[in-house]
């Protein structure tokens, strides 16, 4: 079994990173309230992967984009994510705009704030689907397709442990902890995310093979 897109996800979605995030954000919920944003928040990181490894590649065939450019352009989002986790951002990371502070004035509000932003675009965000789909890709039978939405369910559950234990994760491992966690997963990113690009460009020139 490959576990390497489940360690890819893992680098790029880095439920730990967003932990901050999570506490910003619910700020002033109850239990209840809070265990519920938890709930749906794993749980839409799932439907996400499970969305973009099911019916990705029929979108990109739809639009009539190849898969070489597809990892070509996915592997740039690694990339790009990949240098905002080493300098202590999360892979998902952009600035606060005003939708962003609608959430949190939603939050406010008592609405519920699992969906946008904690799971899109911090959690699963283009990085994360583009990654998805390439894998899909390259699954040849339906165990491996299934086994990638499988992994789409360790990744929802990850969230909800870390997202759980938010409070004393963050005492724990403090602000520093936290950013060397990171800057760690960014540079496993990195990697991964220049042999994504190799493997496009490949296909879209074979010269380069010679």
């Amino acid at each position: 079994m490959d576990f390497k897109p489940l360690i890819t996800l893992l680098a790029i979605v880095n439920p730990l990173a967003i932990v901050p995030f999570f506490i910003h954000y619910t700020e002033g919920f109850d239990h209840l309230q809070r265990r519920k944003t938890i709930r749906v928040a794993a749980f839409s990181a799932f439907v996400v992967i499970a969305s973009s490894a099911l019916l990705g590649l029929q979108i990109l065939e739809f639009f009539g984009i190849s898969l070489a450019s597809f990892q070509v352009g996915g592997g740039l989002l690694l990339l790009m994510s990949a240098l905002n986790m080493l300098n202590a951002q999360p892979a998902e990371a952009k600035p606060l705009t005003n939708e962003m502070e609608d959430g949190a004035e939603k939050a406010a509000r008592g609405a519920s704030i699992a969906v946008v932003p904690l799971t899109i675009p911090l959690l699963t965000g283009p990085a994360t689907m583009s990654t998805v789909v390439i894998y899909a890709q390259k699954s040849k039978t339906f165990f491996q397709l299934g086994t990638l939405v499988g992994y789409g369910v360790v990744i929802g559950l990850a969230t909800a442990l870390c997202f759980s234990l938010a409070e004393p994760i963050a005492r724990f491992l403090g602000k520093t902890g936290i950013n060397v966690m990171t800057r760690l997963m960014g540079l496993i990113l990195a990697a991964l995310a220049v042999e994504v690009m190799a493997d496009g460009l490949t296909k879209l020139f074979p010269a380069l093979l010679r």
